[in-house]
Formats: C-alpha cells, sequence, structure tokens
C-alpha cells in the first residue's frame, strides 16, 4: 500500500556472544538510509562484551532500544522482539551478519508501489564464505537470485513454492505486524539457535495472501566455515535437521496445505538435509541412516517420482533407501526439465541476467572444487546458546 514508504519498521536483533561482528551489524542498521526505525536488541543472557556494546550504541542513538534478559535462545529472544516492536513492519538481523544501506528503502518502496496489503517483502541475499580471512573472504549472490526473478504483482507461495526450496532466510525479509499477529505466528522457543527459523518459514510462507519478491541482494550472510559443522558429538546435533524438516511438515499438515508444487518444495529441503547429514556424519552413521529413512518415508512417492528438480543421483539415493523402483526415463525428465529451465531464465531474466548468473555459477562451483560443498545452513554454528 501507499503509506509503506514511511511506515516505522521495528528491527529486531537477538544477540548472544557476538560482539567481534555486533559493530559491523548495528553500523549497518543505524546507517541505513531509510531512518525510520525502531531498532530492538535483545541481549539474551550474553556474557561477552556484547551487552556493553548494546549500551554504548543506544546512548548515542534514540531509536534503539535496549533489552537484557536471561538466556532463553533465538526463537525466545525473536518472540520478545516481536511482543515489544510497534511498527508496521517487523524485520530479524543476525548479529553476526550486515546488511547494505538502502535495504529498508527499497523493500518499503517496492511494497508501496502496489495497492495491495502485503504480507510479506522478500529479498535475496549474498553469501559470504571463509570470512574469517580478509584476504580469503568472497561473496557470491544466493541461489535464489537465478531462480525467480522481481514480483510484478503480489502473489502466494502456491504460486510459487521455490521459496521454500532454498535456505530459510527468514531475515532477508520484512513482515508485516498486524499479519504475524492475525495469524498467531510467533518462534518455536527452541534452546539455543534450536534452527527455530525453519519452522518460521512455513507458518508465514504459507499463511501469507500476498508475498513480493524484490531480485536484489541486501543481506549479507555469514555461512558456516570450512569443516566448522563436521562430525558432531552430539546426537541432538546430528538429527536435529531432520526434526525441523518433520516439525516443518506438521506445520504444513495443520495448515491444511495439499499443494503439490509445495510439498515438492519441502522435499527439496529434506533432501539438501540429508545431503548435509551426510557429508557432516557419514552415510552409514547409525543416526544418519535412521533419520534419513525415516524422512524419506514421510514423503509421498507420487510427488517424488515426478520431481526432476532433483539431480538423478539424490532421487536413486531416496529409491534405493525406500526401496522403490526408480520411475524408467527419469533421466530423460530430469534433461527435459533442465531444458526447460533453461528457456525459462532466458524469458525471465534475458540474456545478460542468464549470463551473469553463469558466472557466479561458475565461480561458486570452483569455490566448492577448492574449497568442498559447505554452502549449508549455519545454523549448528549459533547452537551453543
Amino acid at each position: 500500500m501507499r503509506k509503506d514508504a514511511e511506515s516505522l519498521v521495528s528491527v529486531i536483533v537477538p544477540i548472544y556472544n557476538t560482539e567481534k561482528f555486533l559493530p559491523q551489524c548495528l553500523d549497518s542498521i543505524c546507517g541505513q538510509t531509510y531512518k525510520n526505525l525502531e531498532i530492538i536488541l535483545i541481549d539474551d543472557g550474553c556474557t561477552d562484551g556484547s551487552p556493553q556494546i548494546i549500551d554504548s550504541y543506544a546512548a548515542i542513538d534514540s531509536r534503539i532500544k535496549p533489552i537484557h534478559k536471561k538466556n532463553g535462545g533465538y526463537g525466545a529472544g525473536c518472540n520478545r522482539g516481536i511482543e515489544e516492536a510497534t511498527g508496521r513492519w517487523i524485520s530479524i538481523i543476525e548479529p553476526d551478519d550486515y546488511i547494505d544501506s538502502t535495504m529498508y528503502e527499497e523493500l518499503l518502496k517496492f511494497a508501496a508501489s502496489f495497492d495491495e496489503e502485503i504480507d510479506i517483502v522478500k529479498a535475496a541475499w549474498t553469501d559470504l564464505r571463509d570470512w574469517d580471512d580478509p584476504d580469503t573472504m568472497r561473496s557470491f549472490p544466493a541461489a535464489i537470485t537465478k531462480r525467480i526473478p522481481t514480483s510484478k504483482r503480489p502473489f502466494t507461495l502456491e504460486e510459487d513454492p521455490r521459496l521454500i526450496s532454498t535456505h530459510p532466510s527468514i531475515w532477508s525479509a520484512i513482515y508485516r505486524r498486524g499479519f504475524l499477529n492475525e495469524k498467531g505466528i510467533r518462534f518455536i522457543e527452541y534452546l539455543g539457535a534450536g534452527w527455530a527459523d525453519n519452522p518460521f518459514l512455513i507458518e508465514t510462507m504459507c499463511q501469507a495472501d500476498a508475498i513480493l519478491y524484490l531480485n536484489k541482494c541486501f543481506y549479507n550472510y555469514r555461512t558456516d566455515l570450512p569443516g566448522s559443522t563436521y562430525d558432531h558429538k552430539a546426537d541432538d546435533a546430528i538429527t536435529r535437521p531432520f526434526d525441523r524438516w518433520h516439525t516443518m511438515l506438521d506445520i504444513i499438515e495443520r495448515l491444511g496445505v495439499k499443494d503439490e508444487g509445495i510439498l515438492a518444495a519441502h522435499y527439496v529441503r529434506g533432501f539438501d538435509y540429508a545431503r548435509g547429514a551426510i557429508i557432516d556424519d557419514g552415510e552409514d552413521n547409525p543416526l544418519v541412516k535412521e533419520n534419513v529413512k525415516k524422512m524419506f518415508l514421510r514423503m509421498k512417492p507420487e510427488i517424488v517420482d515426478k520431481m526432476c528438480e532433483l539431480p538423478t543421483n539424490r532421487r536413486k539415493y531416496y529409491y534405493d533407501v525406500t526401496g522403490r523402483q526408480m520411475p524408467q526415463n527419469s533421466r530423460l525428465a530430469r534433461a527435459a526439465y533442465l531444458a526447460g529451465q533453461v528457456d525459462y531464465e532466458f524469458k525471465s531474466f534475458g540474456p545478460l541476467g542468464v549470463m551473469g548468473m553463469s558466472y557466479a555459477h561458475v565461480m561458486s562451483a570452483m569455490h566448492i572444487m577448492m574449497h568442498g560443498d559447505f554452502q549449508r545452513d549455519k545454523h549448528v554454528g549459533k547452537a551453543n546458546r
């Protein structure tokens, strides 16, 4: 709606022991070109220098509201922020990331260019890899930039389920506070980081009546460092991705979602979690084997049979685990899907856009060959809260 161009945005930052990165994060928020912000900093029982940093910023910027509380985890911190918020829009920023200076200005202008009341404005983001050394750090546009063009009208998840098949990335969006309250959407309050953003993604995207997507990168996301998630020592760290996947499917079923495209997109997340667990803890790990099979058995076979977006080796793994026969002509169907994707990308992004995507893809592939495929969720590294 037109008034969105001047609406108050409540920026929530749930903070736990991130003193090394917190100033960069807060500078990027306070330095936004859009000034009508309410900045809610949640000190979730920090034991490092983060509380002092929070208070020092609050002393010089009246928009900042510092809240010091006992440790309750990422979800509890976000919920406290939502309860304290008074803005029309909610934004959640992780304290070890940072945002480009025009993020809120551009997202709000985009929302204001439509007459409809918007529930979610989603944008792309930039992945920062090998960020522990300035000489090795590289940035890459997230995979979503190659998949979804900028919206020409508001849409629902059913119209483009790919929004839930990539990284949850709930922080590269703004949410209308009235929408969250009307639907009763809050975070599940797991201990620690707990991957609480996964269920929040499904709750918001499945219940939104009007979503906008802007194919620009504003958010800078520090990914897991190479090797940082290998060989988990605790069983719950191994099973957490699968547990969250089941919770997300429970939410989909509770909401009565029957759309096969949405289910397939959620299944893609499951295949990604299975692959990540195998990379981190090994295909022969008993917990990995048990949980992969349990997850695959909850997937509807008739939907998986048609999921040509999955690489053939991943589908074969599914059929091997479940003891089912892989459909004939799967490879031909996969080839036809890939050809259709090329045509879609040319029509959606144009030749120059596709060339840019191809360059980014090649650079990303080279990085993976050199360092391994570590581009997954960074939640495990934040779990010790």
